[in-house]
C-alpha cells in the first residue's frame, strides 16, 4: 500500500498509509493528515488514490504546494516524490506506482443542461459457433496421432486487447456536443471543479472511472457508482455534472 512519510527538518514524524480513496492534508483537525502549523492552510491539499496510482491536488492553499521543489496544482505522484507543505516534507512511497509521464489531461469543464439523446446500442459481443468434427467409421481411421498433433478447428483471431486500443470520450449533450477528448494520459479528470469531478484511469487491462469530488456520484449506463473504480466498456454512457458522454474504443 502506498504511504507518506511526514518529516520536519530531516526528522521523521510519522508514516501515513493512503488507505482511503481521497485524503486531505491541512491545519484543521478534520483533515486526514493534520499539520498544525500557521504556514499550512486549513485545507491545504488532497491526495486521491486510484488502484496503484495517487495524484496530488493543491486546494488553493495560501502558500502553495511543491513537489520536488516545483510548485504544482495537480500532479501524479511517482515513487520517491517529495511533497513540500510549508517546512514539512511528505515523501511518497509506492514502488508499484505507474511509471508514465507525471501529468494528466486538464480537467474538461462541462457546462449546459442535460440532453436526452437516445442510448446507443449495447455492446455486440462476438459469437463463435462450435465446430463439430465428424469421424469416419472406426475401421477406416488411421492410428490415432499423439494429442499434441491432433488438428484443431480453426478459430477466428481474438479481438485486440483493450490495452492495444486507444479510447476517447465524446460529449453528447450541452454546448460542447460532439467534442472529443482522447484518453492518452494515465489519468484524465472530467467534470466541474468544486461541483463534481471524476477521473478516468488508463491501465494495462482497461479503463476505469472513479468519483473524486462532489456529493453526487457519476452514473454509468443508468447506474450510480460508489467509491470503487468502475471498469468502462465500449459505448458506455457516462452522466457527470449534468452532461452525458460516451466512452468508446477507437
Amino acid at each position: 500500500m502506498a504511504k507518506l512519510i511526514l518529516s520536519l527538518e530531516g526528522q521523521v514524524i510519522r508514516e501515513i498509509e493512503l488507505n482511503k480513496e481521497r485524503m486531505t492534508i491541512g491545519r484543521k483537525a478534520h483533515n486526514d493528515v493534520q499539520i498544525e502549523n500557521l504556514a499550512v492552510s486549513g485545507e491545504h491539499a488532497a491526495i486521491t488514490t486510484i488502484l496503484n496510482d495517487s495524484f496530488l491536488e493543491d486546494l488553493d492553499s495560501t502558500n502553495g504546494t511543491l513537489v520536488n521543489g516545483a510548485p504544482v496544482k495537480k500532479h501524479v505522484l511517482q515513487h520517491g516524490d517529495t511533497v513540500e507543505i510549508g517546512k514539512f516534507h511528505l515523501e511518497y512511497v509506492n514502488p508499484q506506482a505507474s511509471q508514465e509521464a507525471p501529468d494528466f489531461e486538464r480537467t474538461m469543464v462541462l457546462r449546459g443542461p442535460i440532453g436526452m439523446p437516445p442510448p446507443p446500442p449495447g455492446d455486440n459481443q462476438p459469437e463463435f459457433s462450435k465446430t463439430s468434427i465428424n469421424k469416419q467409421p472406426l475401421q477406416m481411421e488411421p492410428p490415432p496421432a499423439p494429442a499434441a498433433e491432433t488438428p484443431h478447428a480453426v478459430k477466428p483471431p481474438p479481438a485486440p486487447p483493450v490495452e492495444a486500443r486507444p479510447a476517447a470520450i465524446q460529449v453528447l449533450s450541452g454546448p460542447n456536443v460532439g467534442k472529443e477528448l482522447d484518453l492518452t494520459k494515465s489519468l484524465t479528470s472530467l467534470g466541474k471543479p468544486g461541483v463534481q469531478v471524476a477521473v478516468i484511469a488508463k491501465r494495462p487491462h482497461g479503463y476505469f472511472i472513479t468519483h473524486v469530488q462532489g456529493t453526487s456520484f457519476p452514473v454509468v449506463n443508468g447506474k450510480t457508482l460508489d467509491n470503487q473504480p468502475c471498469p468502462l466498456h465500449d459505448h458506455d454512457i457516462i452522466e457527470l455534472a449534468g452532461i452525458k458522454m460516451e466512452f468508446f474504443l477507437k
